[in-house]
């Protein structure tokens, strides 16, 4: 059994699956999240704001990702232009799967269980970006039917270039 929910406890298991994904990231050569972001600050901020959600599989925690309400303030300025920039919008951040569901394209999943949550909503529009090394990532919100609309700059210390992807329905 599949499911999704939101996250109001901070569950050892969210820190853990964090790790995880860090180190998944770093083994395959993407230095995202290699400067101590996203941290248990981080997330405690995540589940504080009610941006926290976890997808289950059979009771146990697999995925993680944080929801936001826009406008986010990363999104304010693009190297690009946003096809959709006066409706209400979603920002997704911080997906992460466990290494135990890793492969089992359980992230598309979780994708869609977030693009049809808000579309219920009446949220027609939806933004998401990462690293520009971060072909999983990538392949994952273009198979979901995003665009990428150019760049965006935030303060990490590796890389602060993000590319930016919309969807709007």
């Amino acid at each position: 059994k599949i499911g999704f929910d939101k996250s109001a406890i901070a569950d050892h298991t969210l820190y853990i699956l964090n790790h995880e994904a860090k180190k998944f990231l770093k083994e395959e050569g993407n230095p995202q999240w290699q400067s101590g972001y996203p941290n248990v600050e981080t997330i405690t901020a995540d589940i504080k704001d009610g941006a926290a959600w976890v997808l289950i599989v059979d009771q146990k925690i697999a995925g993680y990702t944080a929801i936001t309400d826009g406008p986010d303030p990363n999104y304010k300025q693009i190297d690009g232009k946003w096809k959709n920039d006066l409706d209400p919008y979603v920002a997704i951040h911080r997906v992460a799967i466990s290494d135990e569901y890793r492969g089992m394209h359980l992230a598309s999943y979780l994708m869609s269980s977030l693009i049809s949550m808000h579309y219920a909503e009446g949220i027609r529009n939806y933004r998401v970006d990462t690293f520009r090394t971060n072909d999983v990532v990538r392949h994952i919100v273009e198979d979901a039917g995003f665009v990428k609309r150019g760049n965006i700059k935030n303060m990490d210390p590796i890389d602060p270039y993000r590319v930016a992807f919309e969807l709007n329905l």
